[in-house]
């Protein structure tokens, strides 16, 4: 797919350093493999080094070029136990703890990013979303001015008549069941960064709805309408507009006749959904029925980046992932 290698040439031009904590899963250990042949980031391994050397063996992979690193054993952990120390002291975590947390591989991870070793982490593969989330928000938390942690999809559609050309970036479809309106108008931000950073297109973002300009009164429209406002203020070097129906978003026609002053109606690429619901549904019927392509989710709103993969998840998905997270790193 053109767009995934576009991801993955950015990846190469400015390798970053990315860890996958989660060590001895082999299709992890098959990704990292590729990652580093393919040249789209240097990659950590973290666990037993014997045992991943093993597990990759059975499984045939080369772990050639492939940092690994011990939590229980490295040297670094005594390092990364002291930052955990010092963070989290003021909540009553005595230095064992702190130690024995960074063992962890999933605090490690978060904690070697937090201090600058390396620049981001993927996980997923064999743990919840709850359990990938937890110690980044403990320890890298959100970027400066920004409250909420969301999810966006970049899918690709085979009618290229929507988006740009086919492209659509979409969120939050994954994190916040209900955001509140100041929610939403940073969510709106981060999508159109990412849709600007990831995708390289220039975002004109809809905050969607079930009315279009008032076309409906209830205090749900309402929530999208002042969203719309917090976002048009907050932000007013991108192009957002709402709140207005998915019809009106993304069809010209009825853009123009619902939202005629409108710089976005008919021609959204970025669609912000009111809550969780609307949009992993309308993600997910886009992917089913509308058989488009869904790249993500990419997480939004964190300090530095940290992605987490479905335990479905392919090799593939696994790589493409890792770039798009050394893509994020480079901004």
């Amino acid at each position: 797919m053109e767009l995934v290698n576009q991801i993955h040439d950015k990846a190469r031009k400015d390798r970053k350093a990315i860890i996958l904590p989660e060590g001895l899963e082999p299709r992890t250990i098959k990704a990292a493999q590729i990652i580093v042949e393919e040249e789209l980031a240097n990659i950590s391994l973290l666990g037993n080094k014997d045992k991943i050397a093993a597990k990759a063996s059975e499984i045939g992979a080369n772990i050639k070029g492939i940092d690994i690193i011990d939590p229980q054993s490295d040297e670094i952990a005594v390092e990364l136990g002291e930052l955990l120390y010092e963070m989290r002291k003021h909540k009553g975590l005595a230095k064992e703890q702190a130690y024995e947390t960074v063992q962890n591989p999933l605090y490690f991870a978060a904690l070697a990013v937090k201090s600058g070793k390396a620049d981001g982490y993927v996980a997923g593969a064999e743990n919840t979303t709850g359990d990938v989330l937890r110690p980044a928000l403990q320890i890298i938390k959100t970027a400066p001015g920004i409250t909420v942690v969301s999810g966006a999809f970049v899918m690709v559609l085979p009618d290229k008549e929507f988006g740009v050309d086919g492209i659509l970036v979409l969120a939050d479809c994954a994190v916040n069941p209900n955001p509140n309106a100041q929610q939403l108008a940073e969510i709106a931000y981060l999508t159109a960064k990412t849709a600007n950073n990831i995708v390289g297109i220039e975002p004109k973002v809809a905050m969607l709805s079930f009315s279009t300009k008032g076309s409906a009164q209830h205090e749900l429209v309402e929530k999208v309408a002042k969203a719309t406002r917090l976002a048009q203020a907050r932000f007013p070097d991108i192009l957002i507009d709402g709140e207005m129906q998915l019809d009106a978003a993304i069809v010209p026609s009825v853009g123009e006749s619902k939202a005629p002053n409108s710089q976005v109606a008919g021609f959204a690429n970025v669609l912000v959904f009111p809550d969780l619901q609307a949009g992993n549904i309308g993600y997910k019927l886009i992917e089913r029925i509308g058989r488009g392509k869904a790249i993500g989710p990419i997480l939004q709103g964190m300090a530095k980046p940290v992605n987490d993969l479905s335990r479905g998840c392919s090799v593939e998905d696994i790589v493409n992932v890792t770039a798009l997270t050394a893509v994020q790193a480079q901004e």
